[in-house]
């Protein structure tokens, strides 16, 4: 039988889980609110770089049908907590009408047009803190994958 590899596109069934068993994303997920997905799988191309590379890895040698269960580490998912990408803004820089709760995403604007979320980590009079890092960085992660098939 088959075995998925580098170049191949394939489809993957996938439940994302922190260490601590909290689910963050599964393409099983229908729309209940959750905001995972329509229940269909992921498609990608092994090696086109367009999933984390722990997740590229853990699909490669499956075959379809087959499922297992991966642990990426940190360098292999969305990297380490960059401290740099944690700023510091004057609150009066940031529109009256935003609401500044800690906990609540913002969409910024670079000077070349593209945009990134970043999250409300701390308020205070003068100032807000903001956290560009991805949500889930710094985070080791574990994925249950099943290939559907390789297409």
């Amino acid at each position: 039988m088959a075995q998925a590899q580098q170049g191949d596109t394939v489809r993957v069934h996938y439940t994302g889980r922190l260490t601590s068993g909290e689910v963050f994303d599964s393409s099983e997920c229908t729309d209940d609110g959750c905001g995972c997905g329509d229940g269909s799988p992921l498609e990608f191309t092994i090696g086109s770089q367009q999933v984390i590379p722990g997740f590229e890895a853990g699909v490669v040698g499956l075959s379809p049908g087959e499922s297992r269960t991966i642990t990426i580490p940190v360098e292999q998912a969305y990297g380490p907590h960059n401290p740099d990408l944690v700023m510091e803004v004057p609150r009066d820089d940031i529109p009256a009408h935003i609401d500044l709760t800690p906990g609540n995403h913002l969409q910024m604007t670079q000077e070349n047009g593209q945009t990134f979320t970043v999250l409300i980590t701390d308020v205070n009079d003068t100032a807000v803190t903001l956290d560009a890092n991805h949500a889930l960085a710094g985070r080791e992660l574990v994925f249950d994958l099943k290939l559907v098939e390789i297409v």
